[in-house]
């Protein structure tokens, strides 16, 4: 019999807390900075709805504040149901109106969910690999950056997660209806949560259904349709409700799929590009030969696993290619992937650590190992410091006054709304004309297009000067203008003479 290298239940406890303290630890750090380090254009768009729910229940806000809030959070597009939005703005009653509290709630998720991926690594494999799988889990550097951000994201890997398991001891015991509920309620929720578990709930279910029993002895099976019902209902409720009664689903599932990109090498070439800022080359590749690891049983259930990865790239082809964040799920299935590969290093280093000084110095490498990793993490998001730019944004709000404003800034306008409480008119950046290009089939016509977007407007403010430039049309046209105030960091061209 194969003795694991943390061999006592001692050191397997102790190893498992370590990570998953420092896996808390490492996301609580620099809590207090903004939300401008990770896809701030979605996480802004949380923290509006958080602040416009939660200033409607302050009858003692100033008027203006409290209706631009809300007015912010009723206007912006509701893509899936406003559950991490809510219990932020509920949090807020008790501490004001703190950022960082989601990215508290984001970090609880992400190591809840790294609990349970342990416990079914162990299952897969050894105490071994599952704490490299746990391990890799949370420490892999992408991870860390974006299980803190304000997004429905990490609440959905960690729900994702527990279905995997709760659907794998049901596949140990296909009769038990405790299981069956269990996977079914998760797997609901997630889905609920954000639509796109869709495909890792079913990949996972699929790849443990069919671990054992065929496709025919399968569907036989009342557990199953059980687990469907309640996978099912949650999400279609929200639809149905979102998209026939109150309506404001209609528009938020086009532009998802685009069959021209399949013959696009960009197509491609970005998804790959997108796995190696997820994953990394190397992670991907030993995850990979991992199912080579495992006994055919657990492989069917990993190839589920990323079968359904693949089907979702293949049906999210734009966003696939083009936004990293939606290969988040993909990091779960990798640090399963991994288990086999690392229960058998450490069989290797087992062997070769016979005696307790060896024991005691390869642990010392593996703890160096890892704490090399946080600093470096650290360090990272030491290096930037975006406290300030909420003072800038509130300058720019005092420049523009009550003028009405078009704009080319970050996040379309996102940090003006909320740190200076002013609304502008976006201009569109260079991926979005591209992005509609590819829709569509043409781009609109500049003159026409800066007609309709700067009519009657005052001013028009330039944040991001590096898509400036990559819109010559653009800049050659406002720096016919005067202009109205400039520092660094801003520039505000007065438009009011072509009116």
């Amino acid at each position: 019999m194969k003795v694991p290298f943390f061999s006592s239940r001692f050191s397997q406890i102790a190893a498992l807390v370590l990570l998953l303290g420092l896996g808390l630890a490492i996301r609580l750090y620099d809590l207090t900075d903004l939300p401008l380090d990770f896809h701030p254009t979605r996480q802004l768009l949380s923290a509006l709805k958080a602040r416009g729910m939660y200033y409607q229940t302050l009858t003692d806000a100033p008027a203006d504040q409290r209706e631009f809030a809300i007015q912010q959070w009723k206007i912006r597009a509701a893509i899936e149901p406003e559950i991490i939005e809510r219990v932020v703005a509920f949090t807020y009653q008790f501490t004001g109106e703190q950022l960082w509290i989601a990215r508290v709630y984001s970090s609880l998720f992400w190591v809840i969910g790294a609990f349970f991926l342990f416990l079914l690594a162990r299952q897969l494999t050894t105490t071994d690999g599952a704490l490299v799988t746990t391990a890799f889990y949370l420490f892999a550097p992408y991870a860390v950056n974006a299980s803190r951000s304000f997004q429905p994201d990490p609440l959905m890997v960690a729900l994702i997660i527990i279905f995997w398991w709760a659907v794998y001891n049901w596949a140990d015991e296909p009769t038990s209806y405790k299981w069956a509920i269990i996977a079914g309620l998760f797997g609901g929720f997630a889905i609920y949560v954000k639509f796109v578990a869709a495909f890792f709930i079913i990949g996972g279910g699929l790849g443990s259904a069919l671990r054992r029993d065929s496709v025919l002895e399968t569907v036989r099976r009342p557990q199953v349709y059980v687990m469907t019902a309640l996978g099912i209902l949650p999400g279609a409720a929200y639809v149905i409700y979102g998209v026939w009664i109150a309506g404001y689903l209609g528009q938020q599932f086009g532009g998802r799929f685009i069959p021209a990109l399949f013959l696009s090498p960009s197509y491609y070439l970005g998804w790959i590009g997108m796995l190696n800022i997820v994953i990394g080359g190397i992670a991907l590749m030993l995850g990979l030969l991992g199912l080579f690891f495992l006994e055919n049983e657990k492989r069917r259930f990993l190839i589920g696993l990323w079968a359904g990865y693949v089907f979702f790239g293949i049906y999210f082809n734009y966003h696939i290619s083009s936004h990293d964040y939606y290969s988040l799920p993909l990091i779960p299935i990798v640090a399963l992937s991994l288990a086999p590969v690392a229960d058998w290093f450490f069989a290797q280093l087992n062997r070769l650590t016979a005696t307790r000084l060896a024991r005691l110095f390869a642990s010392s490498l593996l703890l160096l190992g890892l704490f090399a990793s946080l600093w470096n993490i650290r360090a990272e998001m030491k290096r930037t410091d975006y406290r300030p730019d909420a003072q800038m944004w509130a300058e720019i709000s005092e420049k523009i006054g009550d003028k009405n404003v078009a704009g080319l800034t970050q996040d379309y306008g996102s940090r003006l709304a909320y740190w200076g409480w002013k609304s502008i008119t976006s201009w569109p950046t260079y991926g979005d004309l591209l992005y509609h290009d590819d829709l569509r089939g043409a781009q609109r016509n500049f003159e026409q297009q800066f007609a309709n977007i700067a009519f009657k407007k005052d001013l028009f403010l330039v944040t991001d000067f590096n898509e400036l430039n990559r819109q010559p049309s653009l800049k050659e046209k406002l720096y016919g203008y005067p202009i109205f105030a400039e520092s660094d960091a801003y520039i505000l061209f007065d438009l009011a003479d072509s009116h």
